[in-house]
């Protein structure tokens, strides 16, 4: 009832003619922040850390909160740090949101702060690297902390600072991240009425933001196939059940799902197989058959809907064939949704810091983020901010999770202007 009665009003506060905008100036704090935001980027750049082991980078934004005069508190859910700053006047409460993880990644970016940082990742030899601007993240929060810490007592409402870890995924037999964080409760004792959190991307130039109203990433979901049969001779197929032959069929049959069975006019979907083994040798019928994939979608009903027919699918057909077939769904992140009361009543704030002709309305991204949790449980709203210099074309910039990853720090002060203002803007005008 809470979250129906907030939407609502959003919702008149989005039709009305209520300021865009506080009447709180903080360009003189963005630019007196600037330089430290590029250099704890840099600094946590080339001290990269894996999922569920950010420890360095928890430290330095334990230490800088605290250094602000914040409530902090840390260990969150392995490694996440919370921060929060109470406004001087009363009001509701805002989430700024970011991210600390690295990826198993050798950087091959010519930068000066390059990471040479090898580990171990899945019994493998690795390199690490922030190949998915998390580092950025975390540096243009920290910035944002200390201008809104200099503002404090012009703030009409508090601000939760989350700074959370294993966004890319807990390390296998761990749990981790945004739904952790949430498991463990920091919803319940801060109380945060709206969420903000924001992606550095290369699919943008320098200066501009991207946002969408409801769905702007797709939940990411796996399956796991097994297709049991008898193995035999290839010589006498008859005398066994050849589960290579029925798990063609199922690629095939759970391929015609999406395009046969979903009602894509309500939002698109994706079944991809990724990984198919089974068998060791040209002339034996192995026993069984072992399929793995990805399920991607913009519609929460449509997603069950997929798990369901993907069950449905593979067993027939298995059965149909004489074998047997084990499926296994295993929920990754849901659909990361913009509340669309809460995305028009703060596009007038995004367009104030970088202008109306560098704020795009942009396309549906089938990527994934687990920001999606805690828009589920409040309005929320997620932009993207270009970190591809001007001039340079986007699409031939190295996307987010590629060795060659880049990112513009001029980028920086838009990026923490922008979650600043959110912040500010969202109380003045729910105070």
């Amino acid at each position: 009832m809470k979250k129906i009665l907030l939407s609502l009003v959003l919702s008149i506060a989005a039709c009305s003619a209520v300021s865009a905008h506080a009447d709180i100036n903080i360009d003189k704090q963005v630019k007196s922040v600037e330089d430290k935001v590029i250099k704890w980027r840099r600094d946590i750049h080339q001290h990269p850390e894996l999922s569920n082991r950010e420890t360095r980078t928890a430290a330095i934004v334990a230490k800088h909160l605290k250094s602000l005069g914040m409530q902090v508190e840390t260990d969150i859910a392995h490694t996440g740090v919370v921060g929060y700053l109470k406004g001087a006047k009363p009001g509701p409460t805002v989430m700024l949101r970011a991210d600390m993880d690295a990826l198993p990644v050798t950087e091959k970016a010519d930068v000066p702060f390059k990471s040479t940082i090898v580990t171990k990742y899945m019994g493998e030899e690795v390199g690490v690297m922030h190949a998915c601007g998390h580092d950025t993240h975390v540096a243009m929060l920290m910035g944002t902390a200390e201008v809104l810490a200099a503002v404090q007592k012009e703030l009409h409402g508090n601000i939760m600072f989350v700074f959370q870890p294993a966004e890319e995924g807990a390390p296998k037999g761990e749990d981790g991240g945004a739904n952790l964080m949430l498991k463990q409760g920091i919803f319940d004792k801060y109380k945060p009425d709206v969420a903000f959190g924001l992606h550095i991307m290369s699919s943008l130039n320098t200066g501009q933001i991207g946002y969408r109203s409801g769905p702007i990433m797709a939940s990411a979901d796996t399956f796991d196939i097994t297709v049991k049969g008898k193995q035999t001779h290839g010589s006498a197929p008859w005398n066994g059940v050849d589960p290579i032959a029925a798990a063609s069929q199922i690629v095939t049959g759970i391929n015609h799902i999406v395009s046969r069975q979903v009602n894509i006019t309500k939002e698109p979907a994706i079944v991809s197989f990724g990984k198919i083994s089974g068998g060791l040798r040209d002339n034996i019928i192995p026993d069984s058959v072992n399929m793995l994939g990805t399920i991607r979608n913009f519609d929460m009903d449509n997603r069950d809907q997929i798990f369901d027919n993907i069950k449905t699918t593979a067993t027939h057909i298995a059965m149909a064939s004489g074998a047997e077939a084990d499926v296994k769904i295993t929920k990754g992140y849901p659909v990361t949704i913009n509340n669309p009361a809460l995305t028009a009543q703060m596009l007038p704030t995004l367009k104030n810091v970088a202008g109306d002709d560098n704020v795009f309305d942009v396309p549906k991204l089938t990527a994934s983020e687990d920001f999606s949790f805690y828009a589920q449980e409040i309005p929320g709203l997620f932009i993207f901010l270009g970190g591809t210099p001007i001039g340079q074309d986007t699409s031939k910039a190295p996307y987010n999770h590629s060795p060659y990853f880049y990112v513009d720090e001029s980028s920086f002060k838009v990026g923490t202007k922008a979650l600043s203002q959110l912040a500010i803007d969202y109380l003045a005008m729910n105070q």
